[in-house]
C-alpha cells in the first residue's frame, strides 16, 4: 500500500514523502492517527503542488539568507566592553551582546540562541562567532571587542 506522509514518522520517512507500507499498518495506524493519507490520484496531485510551493519557499529563503550573509561579511561588528588597565575586559562578551550589535549595526534581528562564540572572549581584539540559520546553513561572523 502506498501512502503519503503528512508528518515525519520515525524509521519510515519525512513529511510529504510517498512510501510503501503494509496494508494493515497504513489502514489501522497511519491513516487514523492523521500521519498519512492514501496515495490516490487526487492526493498525489496535491503532493506535487505542495512540493512546488515548498521549492519556491526554499528558494526565497535561500535568497534572503544570501543577502543577510553578504551584509554580515561587509565589515566586522564592533562590540564595546569595559576594560581594566591591562586590556582584559570585565566579564566576557556573550551572544546577547553580539545579537544586539547585529541589530544595531546591520539592521537584522537574529535570535541569540542561534549565535555560538567560538573562543572565550576575555580580552580586546578580533574574534569569530558562528550563526546557525538552520537546515545546515551556518555562517562565521567576525567581531571586534573595543574599549568602551
Amino acid at each position: 500500500m502506498q501512502v503519503i506522509l503528512i508528518q515525519d514518522v520515525n524509521n519510515l520517512g519525512g513529511a510529504h514523502e510517498l512510501v510503501n507500507v503494509k496494508s494493515g499498518y497504513g489502514r489501522n495506524f497511519l491513516i487514523p492517527s492523521k500521519m498519512a493519507v492514501e496515495a490516490n490520484p487526487s492526493n498525489l496531485k496535491q503532493l506535487e503542488e505542495r512540493k512546488k510551493q515548498l521549492a519556491k519557499k526554499e528558494e526565497k529563503l535561500l535568497a534572503e539568507f544570501n543577502s543577510v550573509v553578504s551584509v554580515l561579511h561587509e565589515s566586522p561588528l564592533k562590540i564595546g566592553a569595559k576594560t581594566g588597565t591591562s586590556g582584559k575586559i570585565f566579564g566576557s562578551v556573550t551572544s546577547v551582546q553580539i545579537a544586539r550589535a547585529i541589530r544595531e549595526q546591520k539592521g537584522y534581528e537574529i535570535d541569540r540562541r542561534r549565535i555560538h562564540i567560538i573562543d572565550d572572549v576575555k580580552e580586546l581584539g578580533n574574534y569569530k562567532a558562528k550563526i546557525d540559520f538552520g537546515k545546515g546553513q551556518e555562517v562565521e561572523v567576525d567581531f571586534e571587542v573595543i574599549a568602551e
